[in-house]
């Protein structure tokens, strides 16, 4: 018995408006007159080339004989229409007219990739193109398609950048890759950018095996190489990453360096009994949430006095960190909340989960990065014309 394989609620949801969109009012006659035209000039092209008529004899040149007919499909932007090809001996006719269409339309190439690039597998992809053509697509078609993104990645990594960035946010998210040895965990390193205007754009990324020093660095000098010299940088947010701070002092030593408050939270948090949690948490809340630089400082070394005997690890690794935790407080107070955390990065990793949730794990590295380009290029193309008014207020 056949196995019946569920439709889930996003792809349902994606197929419906796909219908919607791709074939719009396109009805079944636009097929059939189509397929008459072309067949029609199949026959036209064939018979010129022939020279005599279907019922003349004579002498011909060889492979001039008409060889009847042979049928093949063609997906086009019309639907799948079969065509009845003329053909001489060792010769076929195609129309120029269909030849434009090619063997899948631009427009079904674009609709697998972008099913595939919102997260549907290759197997619904397949499926899906299948309910709106009556062609099956299978799996390793999609995926041949898929690779033609490939060149557009390289070109984005290649792209120019101007110098004109003037805060920079840096952090990384972890991917899984199917590998011969079993599935392992690539690193996704990712550089956002921030004009003073207020508009910003997704600058970089780098697939690596970790977040050491020599990973990160190659992240930046790949920026530094494209043109982001940061002569108008004005700070640089981090994950608190020692290898990425270490990155920093080699690549931009001059711009200012700010720890995210959310990881380090997250930090503190680990290292606390759970009956101390709450207490802890704000604590350490009052010290980036104060008024002030000097009522910071005052809170973190309340904080100190409170927690250094239950938890003196901790205690010492907060004041350890506690300078470059406070750097935003230098910048205009309706910017601390936006310059004290990575959270306007994270916003864009969570898109990134959620499309690649549904594959539950890459093929390969290849595609690891189609992904990320795709997602990445739709957020700098939304954001064209969309900036953040909090910069803005600050221009």
């Amino acid at each position: 018995m056949a196995k019946i394989v569920s439709i889930t609620e996003h792809f349902q949801h994606f197929l419906t408006n796909l219908k919607e969109s791709f074939w719009g009012d396109l009805e079944q006659k636009t097929q059939v007159a189509w397929k008459r035209f072309l067949e029609a000039e199949s026959e036209r092209l064939r018979d010129q080339y022939a020279v005599w008529d279907s019922y003349e004899r004579g002498t011909r040149k060889p492979g001039q004989y008409r060889n009847g007919y042979y049928e093949r499909d063609f997906v086009t932007r019309f639907g799948t229409i079969r065509l009845r090809v003329a053909r001489a001996r060792g010769k076929s006719f195609l129309p120029r007219a269909m030849e434009k269409f090619q063997r899948r339309a631009p427009e079904l190439a674009i609709l697998i990739r972008e099913a595939f690039l919102r997260g549907i597998s290759t197997r619904q992809v397949g499926r899906l193109v299948a309910t709106l053509t009556g062609e099956t697509i299978s799996a390793q078609t999609v995926s041949r398609l898929t690779r033609d993104l490939d060149q557009a990645v390289r070109e984005f990594h290649r792209a120019a950048l101007q110098d004109e960035w003037a805060y920079l946010f840096l952090d990384g998210v972890a991917l899984k890759v199917r590998r011969p040895a079993g599935r392992q965990h690539v690193q996704m390193l990712v550089a956002y950018g921030v004009r003073r205007d207020g508009t910003r754009q997704l600058l970089g990324f780098l697939r690596t095996q970790g977040e050491g020093q020599a990973h990160w660095e190659a992240l930046l000098e790949d920026l530094y190489r494209r043109g982001l010299k940061g002569d108008k940088l004005l700070l640089i947010v981090t994950d608190g990453c020692p290898g990425l701070a270490a990155a920093i002092q080699t690549v931009y030593p001059r711009v200012a360096h700010q720890r995210c408050w959310v990881h380090k939270m997250r930090n503190i948090l680990d290292k606390v009994r759970k009956r101390d949690h709450d207490a802890v948490k704000l604590d350490a809340q009052a010290i980036y949430l104060a008024d002030s630089r000097r009522q910071a400082e005052a809170a973190a070394r309340a904080f100190s006095r409170r927690w250094r005997r239950e938890y003196p690890t901790m205690v010492r690794q907060l004041e350890r960190d506690l300078p470059d935790l406070l750097v935003f407080y230098h910048f205009p107070k309706h910017l601390w909340r936006k310059l004290r955390t990575t959270n306007i990065i994270e916003r864009c990793f969570v898109e990134v989960r959620r499309r690649t949730r549904p594959m539950v794990c890459f093929v390969n590295v290849q595609s690891v990065d189609r992904i990320i380009y795709s997602i990445f290029q739709r957020f700098n193309l939304e954001w064209k014309n969309r900036t953040l008014r909090v910069f803005t207020q600050a221009a």
